[in-house]
C-alpha cells in the first residue's frame, strides 16, 4: 500500500507537488489583514499613549497608570458619566417596551398603512444624526420645552427605539406564529400567551437590541450636544470640551475605557443573539 501511494505521488507533476508543500496565501486574506491593521492601528496608538507618563501625548517618557487612577477622582468626568448612564438606562428601558410592542404589532396584526408605518419607524436608522438633532431641537423650541437631561433622553429614545424594534422584528419573523394560537387554544388569555410564550422567545433579541442601543446612547455626542441643557453634560460632550486644548493622556485613558466597555457590551449582545438563534434551530 505504501509503495502504491508513493508511486502515485511520483506520477504527479512537479508543480502540483511543490504547491502542496508551500503555504497558501490569498490576496483576500492579505487584504483583510491590511484592512484590520488600518482600522485598529489608531486604537492601538491611543492605548499605547494612554500609559504615557508625559503630560503631552507625542512625547513618551515612561509607563504609568497615573492617568487611569486620576479619572476616578475627577468630579467632572464622574458627573458626566452619571449623566450618560442615566440617559442611556432610561432611554433604553422606554425604547425596549415600546419597540417590543411595536414589533409584535407589526408582525401579528394587519391594519391600514402598515407598510408606511413600518418604513417611518425605521427611518432613524438611516437619517443622519445631525438631522435628528436639529429636528428635535426645533420641535422642543416650538412646544416650549426647556432643555435638560430629560430632553436628551427623549431624543435618544428616537434612535434607540428604531434599533431595538429592528432587532426584535428580525427575531419575531423567524418564530412559529402558531405558538401563540396553541396557547390560546389551551385556555391562555392573549396577555398570558404574550408573557409566557412569545416574550421568552423574544428575550434574547430584546436584550441584544438593548445592549446595542445602550452603547450607541453612551457614545452619542451630536444629538446630546443639541438637546442638552445647563448642567446636563454627557461623557462624550465632556471629552470634546477637553480636547479643544489638546489631547492629553487622561483623555486617552478615558477613551480606552470607553472603547473596551463598548466592545464588551456589543460582544455580549451579539453573543446573546447568537445563542438565541442557536437554541431556536436545535
Amino acid at each position: 500500500m505504501t509503495d502504491s501511494v508513493s508511486h502515485q505521488q511520483e506520477d504527479l507533476p512537479v508543480e502540483m507537488q511543490s504547491s502542496k508543500l508551500k503555504p497558501s496565501f490569498s490576496w483576500q486574506g492579505i487584504f483583510s489583514l491590511l484592512m484590520f491593521f488600518y482600522m485598529y492601528l489608531p486604537i492601538l496608538v491611543l492605548t499605547f499613549y494612554s500609559f504615557n507618563e508625559s503630560a503631552y501625548s507625542a512625547n513618551w517618557q515612561g509607563f504609568t497608570l497615573e492617568w487611569y487612577i486620576k479619572l476616578f477622582s475627577d468630579t467632572r468626568v464622574l458627573k458626566s458619566l452619571q449623566n450618560s448612564l442615566t440617559v442611556a438606562f432610561v432611554a433604553v428601558i422606554i425604547s425596549a417596551v415600546i419597540g417590543t410592542l411595536m414589533s409584535v404589532g407589526l408582525a401579528r396584526y394587519q391594519f391600514t398603512g402598515k407598510g408606511l408605518y413600518r418604513g417611518v419607524s425605521y427611518l432613524p436608522l438611516i437619517i443622519p444624526d445631525i438631522a435628528i438633532a436639529v429636528a428635535t431641537l426645533v420641535f422642543l423650541a416650538v412646544i416650549g420645552t426647556p432643555l435638560s437631561l430629560w430632553t436628551i433622553v427623549a431624543a435618544h429614545v428616537v434612535f434607540c427605539l428604531a434599533y431595538i424594534a429592528f432587532v426584535v422584528s428580525s427575531r419575531i419573523s423567524s418564530l412559529d406564529p402558531y405558538l401563540e394560537e396553541a396557547a390560546l387554544d389551551l385556555g391562555a388569555t392573549p396577555f398570558q400567551a404574550f408573557i409566557k410564550v412569545l416574550l421568552p422567545e423574544l428575550m434574547p433579541a430584546i436584550i441584544a437590541g438593548c445592549l446595542i442601543s445602550f452603547v450607541l446612547s453612551m457614545d452619542d455626542f451630536l444629538i446630546a450636544s443639541f438637546t442638552a441643557g445647563t448642567g446636563s453634560t454627557t461623557l462624550p460632550m465632556e471629552i470634546f470640551s477637553r480636547i479643544r486644548t489638546g489631547v492629553k493622556p487622561d483623555i486617552n485613558a478615558l477613551s480606552v475605557i470607553l472603547i473596551v466597555a463598548s466592545g464588551a457590551i456589543a460582544f455580549v449582545g451579539e453573543l446573546l443573539r447568537y445563542q438565541g438563534e442557536k437554541n431556536r434551530l436545535q
